[in-house]
């Protein structure tokens, strides 16, 4: 390619030393140059048997195809960095099931305003699965729950969102503006099944008995709607950031006092060379979009159903990362 690109200057001059001039380089490298192309391709592309530097018929024959060919290589080169960048290619990113409809929507359209030439790929799968296939190669950046193993990945800015109690609403405790944790001392608990999130699972149930209340039984539940069920005929309590909780009339939700428990969601991305180059700008993304879709979902939701005491809002917090 750097031998075409001596070739079509020269054409375009028809003079040596002109060329050399305008390409910054010495004149003997540059003839050399053109004898080199012309021996590789076995046809003179010059005559310069008179006075005046003239095309050949064969110089003729290619210059269009030289010009075009350097053309394509700007446009591969361009297209190269853009895909260094991450702003081409396809991105594959996982997102955990209870991800909102609204939040989805404008994630994707954050990352098309962000990134209009890249494609993402997103994909329902719980944190530990996610983790699985970030190490294996399966994924390129997910959204997680904390606490993980970041051994091998990189952490984005962290979501934090504070959790509140699901209760029937006709608990004693629904009449209270506030639950302290040991006052649920003797209520079973719902929670997400175990594979889903291993860390925020333990996590949740180790500060529930460090703050006096020991589930009697631990019962799971995927769905949110059958969570809610399982509250509203009496099996268990849950945890829950409130706005799903204050679709169903029959259960209330009530602040915990102190906030003992927080959801902390983050975007992961394996370390090392291979990373997408999109993964940071991603993670980035989304704990925006997540931190404002849960505000204006909570500023709706208190507009109707105001709570019994009002709930820190979303924050983001921007970490190292590991």
């Amino acid at each position: 390619m750097r031998h075409l690109r001596i070739f079509v200057t020269v054409a375009d001059e028809l003079h040596f030393s002109r060329a050399a001039d305008q390409l910054g380089m010495a004149q003997p490298p540059l003839s050399q140059a053109v004898r080199r192309l012309e021996k590789d391709l076995g046809a003179d592309l010059f005559d310069r048997s008179h006075r005046r530097v003239r095309l050949t018929a064969a110089g003729i024959a290619i210059l269009d195809e030289a010009r075009e060919l350097l053309t394509r290589e700007e446009r591969l080169r361009t297209l190269a960095r853009r895909a260094g960048d991450g702003v081409l290619g396809t991105l594959r990113a996982g997102v955990p099931p209870d991800t909102t409809v609204a939040m989805l929507a404008a994630l994707l359209s954050a990352c098309a305003e962000h990134s209009p030439g890249l494609s993402v790929d997103l994909q329902e799968i719980t944190t530990e699965e996610q983790l699985r296939l970030l190490a294996s190669g399966g994924l390129d950046v997910g959204l997680v729950h904390q606490p993980v193993d970041s051994t091998e990945l990189h952490l984005g800015p962290e979501v934090v969102a504070d959790l509140g109690v699901v209760l029937p609403r006709t608990s004693p405790l629904a009449r209270i503006p506030e639950v302290a944790i040991a006052e649920l001392s003797g209520h079973d608990l719902v929670l997400f099944p175990r594979a889903q999130a291993p860390g925020w699972y333990d996590w949740i149930l180790d500060t529930c008995r460090a703050g006096g209340f020991v589930p009697g039984r631990v019962r799971h539940a995927s769905n949110p709607e059958f969570l809610l069920a399982l509250v509203h005929t009496g099996h268990g309590v849950a945890f829950d950031q409130g706005p799903v909780a204050r679709k169903e009339s029959r259960v209330v939700w009530r602040p915990l006092a102190e906030r003992p428990l927080a959801q902390r969601t983050t975007g992961a991305w394996p370390s090392g060379r291979t990373a997408h180059p999109a993964a940071p700008h991603f993670a980035e993304l989304a704990a925006r979009v997540l931190a404002r879709d849960r505000t204006a979902t909570l500023r709706r939701d208190d507009s109707s159903h105001p709570p019994a005491g009002p709930p820190r809002p979303w924050s983001v917090v921007y970490g190292e990362r590991s």
